[in-house]
């Protein structure tokens, strides 16, 4: 479906000239954002070397000397004024280390202290309202030159920009008519040639630490110069329209923490201080996937730190704001940035367990709202002779996808049974992709043991053995204790009140069915039946309940008329840790009926199911497991 939809927009940040901190997002064609980024790149690169050889031309020295001349002539002329005015008054001006200072003279030579102190008090005075009146004048002279100075930066400033016009307009057209007709990029360009033709002498000076010529190519080994970042282009999303990506995007995240989810904002280190700019803005999950579809598991998304809440709120929002669990949590005060938002078109598949769903539906109230179609697999299937066949092609499927031999028939219908086996019923095949890739690839690697171009039926039994062969360590040492008589079982002979009952062991992805002995006592007593097991709280509720129904089957069959005058007990002898489910039910009810009737049972049968308050044996399950369990015992 995604590959017949339409390529969305590309998404780029850019820097923004107005307010630096705040990058601005742009909405471009699709196909459109990496041909923009190496325009872009490739002008700035031209201009590094054009501007600066310009500012090596005649013209350009010319007129800067011009500008340079005509300002040290104002900066002379106002200091001959005042120079010829102090010597009309025999007064020097002379430059000390803290500044200007004005000094008597006669003959035009200073006077030093002791003389001056040594002239007669009028004298004294006379010089001194002199000196104090040329201060007055010397202060405003001094007052101007920073003006001055300011003018002569300006001009300077300004030849560059007529200089450097030129130039930048010239690069500016080029990359213009590559995207004619794109008003965001016209608009982009239009700024970018503003702000370079104002930031010319940027283009003169060298990059921090750099001894060397102010040629680009004379610090290139110090790799991009950061200070030219601002007229690059950050792409975050680029789809191609026309190339083997066509279509909207598909994309997994296996990872989704929140910084894979909604993007990050990197930093670096300088002098001490972490530093960043749009350039470091990396895009996340639902960056790549705008404009289609983004594949998550929720027990993933859900297991990270504001993952969750951050996927909502961009749902809901329809926008992608970049945010770090380290400001959320106030960890960091670093100067960073506040990308403009994007906005969001997506559609977000969650794949997770059953109850991950009913957990979310009834426990988040926007869940509901923001994942509206629910779609809930079965893990199963129908075992008709239609899906049989189906069956076979996707074992096919999955021995091509991995690479691995092809079956014959007998080896896929040995597979269909174990398929049969994992879904625990006659009628169905299991859907449990994994454990049949799992055995396919074992049998592969037999048959391969076995030089075999083909996996046959004796492949797929010793894969199956193997597995098994693993994972039975503890059956074996339960057949050892009932072997050696420390569980105690009887598989021949009668005997009243005593039957074995059936459970099963899970393990993983093994389990093994294993038989226990139920007894039963019973005496004239008070109508109570004592389940041993749920009196000492080692029997869990569905024991329980399986053993309640037993007793109403009695007292409904056996006491119509009067109270049952019976005292019983039941119990799984050496049970030592919990026992749960209720398939006991039916082996204590015929225990008890035989210590009832002191009838003997015969030890070779074991028993499983559980009974209704009618007395009807009810499905069972793990039947392969309890059925190969007594047999093995049995053996």
């Amino acid at each position: 479906k995604a590959a017949d939809e339409t390529a969305p927009f590309d998404w780029v940040y850019v820097h923004n000239f107005e307010t630096a901190h705040k990058p601005h997002a742009m909405q471009l064609p699709a196909g459109i954002a990496n041909r923009f980024k190496d325009a872009m790149k490739e002008m700035v690169d031209d201009l590094r070397v054009a501007v600066p050889a310009l500012f090596q031309s005649d013209e350009y020295r010319e007129k800067r000397s011009a500008i340079d001349g005509e300002f040290e002539d104002l900066h002379d002329q106002a200091f001959e004024g005042l120079r010829e005015k102090a010597e009309a008054q025999d007064v020097a001006i002379l430059r000390t280390p803290m500044g200007f200072g004005l000094v008597p003279t006669s003959d035009g030579q200073v006077i030093k202290p002791e003389v001056f102190n040594a002239l007669p008090k009028e004298q004294r005075a006379a010089i001194e309202e002199r000196i104090t009146d040329l201060q007055d004048d010397l202060q405003a002279v001094l007052e101007r030159l920073p003006l001055l100075q300011k003018e002569h930066r300006d001009r300077v400033r300004q030849l560059h920009a007529d200089l450097a016009g030129s130039v930048v307009d010239a690069s500016i057209k080029a990359v213009t008519a590559k995207f004619e007709g794109i008003a965001e990029i016209q608009q982009h360009l239009s700024e970018v040639r503003k702000d370079i033709v104002e930031r010319a002498d940027m283009f003169l000076e060298k990059p921090d630490g750099e001894s060397s010529s102010p040629f680009p190519e004379a610090f290139s080994s110090q790799g991009p110069d950061p200070r030219f970042n601002r007229y690059l282009i950050n792409v975050m999303v680029a789809n191609d329209s026309d190339g083997d990506h066509k279509g909207a995007p598909l994309v997994t995240e296996d990872h989704p923490t929140l910084a894979n989810l909604v993007g990050r904002i990197e930093h670096v280190s300088q002098f001490g201080a972490l530093v960043t700019d749009f350039t470091m803005i990396r895009p996340g999950a639902l960056h790549r996937a705008n404009g289609g579809y983004l594949v998550l598991d929720a027990r993933k998304v859900l297991s990270e730190l504001f993952c969750w809440e951050a996927l909502k709120r961009a749902l809901r929002s329809e926008t992608v704001t970049i945010v770090s669990a380290a400001e959320q949590l106030s960890l960091v005060n670093t100067v960073s940035l506040e990308p403009e938002p994007i906005p969001l078109k997506v559609k977000v598949i969650l794949i997770g367990e059953r109850i991950l769903y009913y957990l979310l539906n009834s426990l988040d109230p926007d869940f509901a709202d923001l994942f509206k179609v629910q779609v809930d697999f079965d893990e199963e299937l129908s075992r008709s002779e239609e899906n049989t066949r189906l069956y076979a092609s996707l074992i096919a499927t999955i021995a091509g996808k991995h690479g691995l031999r092809p079956l014959n028939a007998t080896a896929v219908a040995r597979v269909v049974d174990e398929a049969v086996r994992y879904a625990q019923d006659a009628e169905r095949l299991s859907l449990r992709i994994g454990l049949l890739a799992d055995l396919l690839r074992e049998a592969d690697f037999w048959a391969g043991e076995a030089k075999r171009k083909t996996i046959n039926i004796r492949d797929v039994e010793r894969a199956i053995s193997e597995q098994i062969n693993r994972s039975d360590r503890i059956r074996e040492r339960s057949h050892e204790a009932i072997t050696r008589d420390t569980v105690l079982i009887e598989t021949d002979g009668e005997a009243v009140g005593q039957i074995n009952g059936l459970s099963v062991i899970g393990l993983g992805n093994f389990s093994f069915g294993q038989p226990t002995r139920i007894t039963a006592r019973a005496r004239m007593g008070s109508g109570k039946l004592i389940d041993i097991e749920r009196e000492t709280k080692l029997g869990g509720p569905l024991h329980s309940k399986g053993v309640l129904i037993l007793s109403a089957f009695l007292s409904a069959n056996f006491a119509l008329e009067m109270p049952m005058s019976l005292w019983a007990s039941v119990v799984l002898e050496q049970s030592y840790g919990g026992v749960e489910g209720d398939s006991a039910s039916s082996a204590e009810l015929y225990a008890l009926l035989s210590a009832l009737a002191d009838i003997p049972l015969r030890q070779s049968l074991a028993v499983t199911g559980s009974v209704n308050q009618y007395g009807q044996v009810q499905a069972i399950g793990g039947v392969n497991e309890k059925i190969e369990g007594f047999f093995d015992i049995c053996s």
